[in-house]
């Protein structure tokens, strides 16, 4: 591989790793809401919730990129070197949490939890009422995202067997404009009906995957756009941090829209407008001419690293962190609290990513090799 591929796959990369440590950055703050916290962090946290959709648009843009990197190059998709990769990197980790909650209620960050069955289909985002589920329930996006692993390639393969071709592409963003209709029947004929009960809307339109594709769809869309389209991104490689700030103000406005969260207008354009976004932002971080590619920090690749580590366990440690502190009469609301959380988060994420996630990456070699 010739040394001027290597660096630019490096800052290629670090543009992503910023933005990886940004979305759990912020599904962190977010969720630490949840608990004991101070009273400025509840003040300006309180958009981290798009940290979610962040993670959507990267994974739609990356098993994409993947998926059609692959066509490109004229080679047949493997679906079971696909999905043997994504078994490895994602259903070990995910087991040994399903276990700690299902066996040890202690660990447990609210009342109740799910039926088991919920979590191992990867369906808890269905029917899902926090009246009644407060444990574990941050995987709902994970199970957003396991639905879309399983569909892209099989889509992908049957546009392939119709020779579509490359208008493949186009699919996906008239999916996104599809998804506008989508939520605005489930506003009118499931949310709206029963906003008064608490949970309603987070069941009918928060949760259900058939409303949050916006930000997996236009990954997807920008990396087919840069894949079959070449030209498309050679002209916009030197416009990258122009691309940025068009996110960062598409973001700006898109925190006005959503500023009520359950109401129509945030439900049906708001979430799509977040997507947006972060869609522009992602597109430029990859841009040789983007200050995200130029610059590799060491904390934010390591950040990035375990972000999926950290996004599974953050809870369970927030929560066993404040209940021994307010055993040792700490204040939970305090600073110093909120320091050992993260401390905490952290630690129990590198506990999971060398005890669990690296020994099943190395399996999961072995087993592509053989």
């Amino acid at each position: 591989m010739p040394d001027n591929l290597v660096i630019n796959n490096k800052h290629k990369l670090a543009g992503l790793d910023h933005l990886r440590a940004l979305a759990i950055t912020l599904v962190f703050f977010y969720h630490y809401q949840l608990f004991g916290h101070p009273e400025w962090e509840g003040r300006i946290c309180e958009f981290g919730w798009t940290g979610v959709d962040l993670f959507f648009v990267l994974s739609g843009f990356l098993i994409a990129g993947q998926l059609f990197a692959t066509i490109a190059r004229r080679y047949q998709i493997s679906l079971k070197q696909f999905f043997i990769k994504r078994f490895f990197r994602i259903i070990p980790a995910y087991l040994v949490m399903v276990g700690l909650y299902s066996f040890a209620p202690f660990l447990r960050e609210g009342e109740g939890i799910a039926p088991v069955w919920k979590y191992l289909t990867f369906t808890l985002n269905y029917g899902l009422d926090r009246r009644y589920v407060g444990t574990f329930t941050h995987a709902w996006s994970l199970c957003v995202e396991e639905q879309f692993y399983l569909s892209l390639p099989l889509i992908i393969l049957l546009c392939r067997y119709l020779k579509v071709g490359k208008k493949i592409t186009w699919l996906f963003p008239l999916l996104f404009i599809a998804g506008f209709a989508v939520r605005e029947w489930c506003w009118r004929y499931q949310a709206l009906p029963n906003l008064k009960t608490e949970g309603a809307w987070t069941k009918y339109i928060y949760y259900p995957t058939h409303n949050r594709l916006d930000g997996l769809l236009i990954g997807v869309a920008i990396a087919g756009l840069f894949t079959f389209w070449p030209q498309i991104k050679l002209r916009v490689n030197n416009h990258g941090n122009l691309l940025l700030a068009t996110g960062l103000v598409l973001l700006a406005a898109s925190y006005f829209v959503t500023l009520q969260h359950s109401d129509h207008k945030a439900s049906v354009y708001g979430y799509p407008l977040v997507s947006l976004a972060f869609g522009f932002i992602v597109a430029g971080a990859v841009c040789p001419s983007c200050i995200l590619y130029k610059r590799a920090w060491w904390l934010t690749s390591q950040i990035a690293t375990l972000s999926y580590s950290i996004y599974l366990v953050h809870k369970m440690m927030i929560h066993l962190t404040q209940v021994i502190g307010g055993y040792l009469g700490m204040d939970v609301n305090g600073n110093l609290m909120f320091l050992l959380c993260i401390i905490s988060s952290i630690s129990g994420a590198l506990l999971m990513r060398y005890l669990v996630e690296k020994p099943f990456l190395k399996l999961r070699d072995r087993v592509l090799k053989s």
